[in-house]
């Protein structure tokens, strides 16, 4: 009988770069990815930039590059899965199929949350994934638009910063006192809303939309604190939930992200890894040795890659019936997550994980021009942000490679 393949579920980046990783580290056999979407794997900080903007927006433009290592993969796209049965090695899609696998790869990432509100309005409301919730979104950011955002975070001002330079009027709702708060600290997000209110940009910080109002068009939006807004389109930016649905009827954890062991296997109830069952990019929540903060999900663009990679360097010798996985398995995974964010003519690159920081402070530059920004927990550094700074900047990401493990973190 033919071996069964590996089966990654996603065809996102942490799916591609998985099936790549997977030749990297000397795995010859079968590899399948499916995808609910009909396209292959495409870049996606684009859409809330460039592909609204129609510079860069066709599928063409954002497609990843396929190298000549993967060329024998077989993709299956536009195709759902809805359950896995971890015991049996096997998935079953929306028509019912089902494959087994010799190993399995979660890559389903996470999916934008909605609002639930009253009100009545279900034309103008919107939400941004993935290229084809862009194009639609593009296609009524038309200049005199009316245009609120709920969600202060980098989605959200994206956006803004997006509409705002093809003519909207553009008002953000935002739960937090300034925008991209959690990620950037006060201060540097207050400076982050000046250059926004210096391009037109609206906030109203610290309340939140409680209705959609309209029927079936959108007229208007209740605030929490009372006001009322005219709105022809609502963009919904406000957080995210990872896509475990199908997979959490086994024996695993899916609290917060499907979470894994550092060898990016997931792991059962009790904390015992799947041996054969791995989890990469958003929906995989992992330990975080440097800080010693236990498991947590990373919605960073450089996380799919080096999990995918991690998980890979562990399933290839493992099915090669190789030990030395085992030793892969056991060494301590650090990668050092890493944003980055375009707004009108602010590049903003960070490293580290900023949002454990309880305090933040200004180490070089002027907040509202070229800074760099340290980020700490417990008085050891965590994470910096600059905008331009670059030498700085890769001086303090040497530091944060640097660091040792977090007292009490086992190797």
């Amino acid at each position: 009988m033919a071996t069964p393949p590996v089966i990654i579920v996603g065809a996102s980046l942490g799916g591609l770069r998985t099936a790549e990783s997977l030749r990297r580290f000397g795995y010859e056999g079968p590899i399948t990815v499916i995808g609910d979407e009909p396209h292959l794997p495409y870049q996606r900080p684009p859409l809330s930039k460039a592909a609204l903007n129609d510079a860069e927006g066709s599928l063409e433009n954002l497609a990843f590059a396929h190298r000549p290592a993967i060329s024998d993969v077989t993709w299956i796209t536009g195709t759902r899965v809805v359950s896995a049965d971890l015991d049996a090695s096997t998935v079953t899609d929306h028509q019912g199929e089902i494959r087994e696998f010799s190993a399995l790869v979660v890559a389903t990432g996470v999916r934008p949350r909605r609002l639930h509100v009253p009100g009545g309005a279900t034309v103008g409301r919107y939400a941004l994934r993935t290229i084809d919730d862009a194009r639609a979104l593009r296609d009524v950011l038309t200049p005199g638009t009316r245009v609120v955002i709920a969600g202060a975070g980098f989605i959200g001002c994206e956006v803004a910063a997006t509409a705002i330079g093809l003519g909207c009027d553009v008002h953000v709702v935002g739960t937090t006192s300034v925008p991209m708060q959690a990620a950037l600290g006060h201060d540097l997000g207050a400076a982050m809303q000046a250059r926004h209110e210096d391009h037109g940009v609206a906030f109203s910080m610290g309340t939140r939309i409680t209705a959609a109002l309209g029927h079936p068009y959108l007229t208007h939006v209740d605030r929490a604190d009372g006001r009322t807004l005219a709105c022809d389109v609502l963009v919904e930016a406000v957080g995210s939930s990872p896509n475990v649905e199908w997979i959490s009827s086994n024996d695993v954890d899916a609290t917060r992200g499907l979470r894994t062991d550092s060898a990016m296997r997931v792991v059962r109830g009790d904390g015992s890894p799947h041996p054969h069952v791995f989890a990469v990019g958003d929906v995989a929540s992992y330990p975080h040795p440097h800080h010693g903060i236990g498991a947590a999900s990373v919605e960073h663009w450089n996380i799919p890659t080096e999990t995918a990679k991690r998980a890979a360097s562990v399933i290839a010798p493992m099915l090669a019936d190789d030990p030395s996985h085992l030793d892969v398995a056991a060494t301590p995974f650090t990668p050092l997550p890493s944003f980055w964010t375009d707004q009108y003519d602010t590049h903003l690159l960070a490293y580290g994980m900023t949002r454990i920081a309880d305090r933040s402070t200004l180490l070089a530059g002027d907040l509202a021009g070229e800074c760099l920004v340290g980020y700490y927990r417990d008085s050891r550094l965590v994470g910096v942000c600059g905008i331009g700074m670059t030498g700085q900047m890769l001086t303090y990401r040497k530091e944060l490679m640097a660091q040792p493990l977090a007292a009490g973190t086992a190797a």
